[in-house]
C-alpha cells in the first residue's frame, strides 16, 4: 500500500473558477501523479483545465513541487513529502 501525504496544491487566478475560487486545497497524495488524480475525482472541470484528454499536463502550465519544477525531478512521478507545496502556474514567455 502507498502511503499518501497531506498536500497544498496553490493555482493562478485563471485556474480558481473550477475550485469554488479557492486558491489552494489540501489533498492527500503520494507523488505529483496523485496529486493530479486527486483532482480529478473531486474537481474534474479544474482537471480539464490542467491535463488534456491524454492525462499529459497541458504545456503552457508548469508544476512545481516547493519551487523545483517537476520536470527537473522526476516528472508526474516525483514522490511528495508531509508539508510540500505543488504549484501550478502558466508558462511566461517573452520576446
Amino acid at each position: 500500500m502507498i502511503e499518501t501525504q497531506s498536500i497544498t496544491v496553490r493555482f493562478p487566478g485563471s485556474l480558481r473558477a473550477h475550485c469554488g475560487g479557492a486558491s489552494k486545497l489540501t489533498v492527500s497524495a503520494a507523488d505529483v501523479q496523485g496529486v493530479l488524480d486527486e483532482i480529478e475525482r473531486h474537481h474534474p472541470n479544474l482537471h480539464r483545465d490542467i491535463c488534456e484528454e491524454t492525462g499529459k499536463v497541458r504545456r503552457h502550465l508548469n508544476l512545481f513541487v516547493n519551487m523545483d519544477n517537476v520536470r527537473d525531478l522526476h516528472g508526474l512521478g516525483t514522490k511528495l513529502a508531509p508539508g510540500d507545496v505543488v504549484t501550478i502556474l502558466p508558462a511566461v514567455s517573452g520576446g
